[in-house]
């Protein structure tokens, strides 16, 4: 082992067992895969078995999803869920579960340096079944208050499981020397710099890739090394937005420590925005501009949205119930800020240039899946008399496109159609629309607190084909808006590759495009403005929603291809 760190805890033996230190128990090793003693088969040996199944499931639920998402790219907020419900784990034990997945994919950067700290074998030689289990006992130990020793008895029971017996004193030394320290001591010893300013500190400190944080600090331009500003309400914006992005609650969450190392001073911009991708967001639901008040469809114990009308966060509890009636579907405020934008955007049609179908507008939501946004532009269209056309390339995507319309679509509404095409070779015909939404494919960097994995999985490289995508579609977005006509760009990350780049090319490359003050069509929400303050850059950090980008672009003559 590597460094001379002499354990500050005590581990004894476990209540009621016999084992050596950091060993299973004979019950929690039978479950873990039958390496410990066998008893008899008596119906109290089959309880106590049952009881220690129950009381690893969810580390070993946790590590599931851990494996998946490594092993075979599976998304952990679509994977936990079915898992959490396949083996009926609720209450303490799913949110247990969910804090252990979701916290471990959040802290991995930093949970790794920690670990490469204590190892004396490299981790890039690990098997990852292995590595994956101390990053799940670290996070026991460094981030919840799971006791130290459950933390690592747990994490050997479920190595002797997963792995064998082989690797469970390997795992038993390393969690123990982690434990010696907390978070904030750990840190000072393997965050290179340890000034708050330098980016490897804060890539290490946040679990972010070197390469996202020089992303962000981009995006951010002159401010990211600025004192987090004051907020509405005279809160920070770091205070403001985090509470917003959904800082724990601790009833919910009593395994969670309450306060986190905040690194050296005062939170900067850019660390504000890195410590916001690692908040747990609560839920945000959009009712329908057409159907009932938000203060008819949201519980009591919601919160409206601060900047969209449609727009409530739940305090707890399931939104299935409200999403299953039509009164209301899960969308980030983000999502529903670049809708409303898009609808309060100003056109400059000629006088006399052919309408729609009565005069009516045409609006197009041109990467439609899975419907979030697509539902929301129906109704901002109704109440205009404009229609929709949704068009999204996946057949199965759109099939869920068509159905969140369906569940909002009444008598006398103007038409929508769900159509499956390729935006980048329509076929719709040019100048055929008023209004565009392109919400582009994007790299997901700008939603880490909802999909942590994300960080890990994308690499630059990664973006060189998505940001030659995104140009098809924007130029193929541009040529289908009518003269005087608008598109938003939209997407899901604040990496300037694959916003301001991308805009800021098509602008050059396609004439007859000016680019509208998205900041002022969003006049109702502070700090909106990007580094070019053309465009809207919101901020987890800022205002508790996903870090979404708005460019407003407006045909002026006819986009060349």
């Amino acid at each position: 082992m590597s460094g001379n760190y002499r354990p500050r805890r005590r581990y004894g033996r476990p209540s009621g067992g016999t084992g050596a230190p950091g060993e299973a128990s004979g019950a929690a090793a039978d479950e873990a895969g039958g390496t410990g003693r066998r008893d008899g088969g008596d119906g109290a040996t089959a309880a106590r078995r049952d009881t220690a199944r129950r009381a690893n499931l969810p580390r070993r639920t946790a590590y599931d999803v851990l494996a998946a998402v490594r092993g075979r790219q599976a998304y952990a907020n679509l994977l936990l869920p079915k898992l959490l419900a396949e083996r009926r784990l609720a209450g303490r034990d799913a949110a247990l579960a969910t804090e252990l997945a979701y916290g471990t994919l959040r802290g991995q950067g930093t949970y790794d340096a920690v670990l490469a700290a204590c190892s004396d074998r490299p981790l890039a030689k690990l098997d990852p079944p292995v590595l994956d289990i101390l990053r799940l006992g670290a996070h026991q130990l460094l981030s919840t208050r799971v006791g130290a020793h459950a933390a690592v008895a747990t994490s050997v029971d479920l190595a002797k499981s997963v792995v064998g017996p082989r690797v469970s004193g390997y795992v038993n030394a390393v969690l123990r020397r982690v434990a010696t320290r907390d978070l904030s001591a750990w840190l000072d010893i393997v965050a290179p710099g340890g000034a708050a300013g330098d980016d490897g500190y804060l890539a290490v400190r946040y679990s972010h890739p070197p390469w996202v944080v020089a992303a962000y600090r981009a995006a951010l331009g002159g401010a990211a090394d600025a004192p987090a500003g004051p907020a509405p309400g005279g809160k920070t914006e770091a205070t403001a937005g985090l509470a917003a992005a959904g800082m724990p609650d601790r009833r919910e969450h009593p395994e969670e420590r309450d306060d986190p190392p905040s690194g050296p001073g005062p939170l900067t911009e850019l660390a504000a925005a890195l410590a916001a991708g690692n908040a747990r967001p609560r839920v945000t639901m959009a009712t329908f501009p057409s159907g009932p008040a938000r203060q008819d469809v949201m519980p009591a114990d919601a919160e409206p949205g601060r900047w969209s009308p449609y727009a409530f966060t739940l305090a707890s509890g399931d939104p299935a119930p409200l999403a299953a009636a039509g009164t209301a579907a899960v969308q980030d405020e983000g999502s529903q800020l670049a809708a409303i934008a898009l609808s309060r955007a100003p056109l400059d049609i000629p006088a006399g240039a052919s309408r729609g179908a009565g005069g009516a507008e045409r609006w197009l939501d041109m990467c439609a899946g899975p419907g979030g946004k697509a539902r929301l532009l129906a109704g901002l269209a109704a109440g205009t008399g404009a229609s929709l056309t949704a068009a999204e390339l996946h057949p199965h995507r759109a099939a869920l496109v068509a159905d969140a319309l369906a569940r909002v679509t009444g008598p006398g509404q103007p038409p929508h159609e769900v159509i499956v095409a390729d935006g980048t070779r329509p076929p719709w015909p040019e100048a055929a629309f008023d209004r565009i939404l392109l919400d582009a494919p994007c790299s997901g960097l700008g939603a880490l607190r909802r999909r942590p994995e994300a960080r890990w999985r994308k690499s630059p490289d990664d973006l060189k084909e998505l940001t030659a995508l995104q140009r098809d579609l924007l130029r193929s977005a541009l040529n289908a808006v009518r003269p005087g006509g608008v598109v938003a760009y939209v997407t899901c990350s604040p990496v300037p590759a694959e916003t301001g780049d991308v805009v800021a090319d098509l602008v050059t490359s396609v004439p007859g495009v000016e680019v509208l003050d998205a900041p002022a069509v969003l006049a109702d929400v502070p700090f909106a403005a990007a580094a070019d303050p053309r465009f809207a850059q919101l901020w987890p950090h800022r205002h508790g929603t996903d870090a979404i980008f708005i460019a407003l672009l407006r045909r002026t003559a006819r986009a060349g291809a």
